[in-house]
């Protein structure tokens, strides 16, 4: 049995089948775990989303913000953008059935090997959070996706506000905080305010900013957080952080990490892709 995580995927079904070649993956034997942003952008969504409702619990998936952009598009909250490739879903006769897949996923997972935990995350955590208040945090939000109100919060998911955490956020902004922190967040400052607005490498950031994992104090800093969504960080591994978008829809390669026995005990697999649409 091995364990795996994969960046974003971003409709790309064809490297994603490459990748599962490359490294073997047997749904009856593996546990493969998606960072998020499986559709979007990438020319084949509804393929994504099929081959993961036929892996079955084998398949674990992340919601990211592109995932959520689906579901918001899917329900009159958002109109698809000139650059969106979600027609393959939004128009297929199984368009419900994949929809309603997506929607049960969660935000946050986490999964221990010899006693260590690892966090799974699309974008970020904020630095006043704890592993469990993480988990708690996108436990509130799976509920709403998974409830009745759910078009309700899709119809106010997009918005840049509250841009910081407080225990006393209540309703719509509590929730829509919690999404923006784990599905978009790059920058933030070094007390967490984030910021949404830059998309640069880490390792230039805009003034008063830092990247999320390097706000100090932060109180996930000894635990490994896997994450994805940041194209232009790139593969990023250190003991306790793994980043895992390289940018597979915009030319890169798709990313995997196989786990040994122990956390640290891991591979970096990747393959090849083609550049489904330009950056910019």
């Amino acid at each position: 049995m091995a364990i795996y995580c994969v960046g974003d995927v971003q409709g790309c079904d064809g490297a994603l089948q490459r990748l599962v070649d490359r490294i073997g993956f047997s749904p009856s034997r593996d546990t493969l775990y998606l960072l998020g942003d499986l559709v979007n952008r990438g020319p084949a969504s509804a393929a994504v989303l099929r081959r993961c409702v036929r892996w079955g619990d084998s398949a674990r998936a992340l919601l990211g913000n592109h995932d959520l952009h689906l579901l918001a598009a899917a329900h009159g909250a958002r109109a698809p953008s000139r650059r969106d490739t979600l027609a393959d879903v939004l128009e297929a006769p199984d368009r419900e059935g994949l929809l309603d897949w997506l929607r049960q996923q969660p935000l946050a997972r986490t999964l221990e090997l010899a006693g260590e935990p690892l966090l799974m995350v699309h974008a970020g955590v904020l630095p006043q959070w704890t592993l469990q208040d993480t988990l708690s945090y996108a436990s509130e939000v799976q509920s709403v996706l998974r409830g009745p109100r759910l078009p309700d919060f899709l119809h106010s998911m997009y918005g840049n506000t509250p841009d910081r955490w407080s225990d006393h956020l209540e309703g719509l902004d509590r929730i829509r905080t919690i999404v923006n922190a784990l599905t978009r967040l790059r920058f933030c400052t070094p007390d967490g305010v984030m910021d949404f607005d830059s998309t640069e490498s880490a390792a230039q950031p805009p003034a008063g900013l830092v990247p999320w994992f390097e706000a100090p104090g932060r109180r996930t800093e000894s635990t490994l957080i896997a994450f994805g969504h940041w194209s232009t960080l790139g593969w990023l591994e250190r003991r306790h952080l793994l980043g895992l978008d390289t940018g597979c829809v915009w030319g890169g390669c798709l990313s995997a990490v196989r786990f040994g026995a122990t956390l640290a005990e891991r591979e970096h697999l990747k393959v090849d892709c083609e550049a489904s649409q330009k950056p910019g």
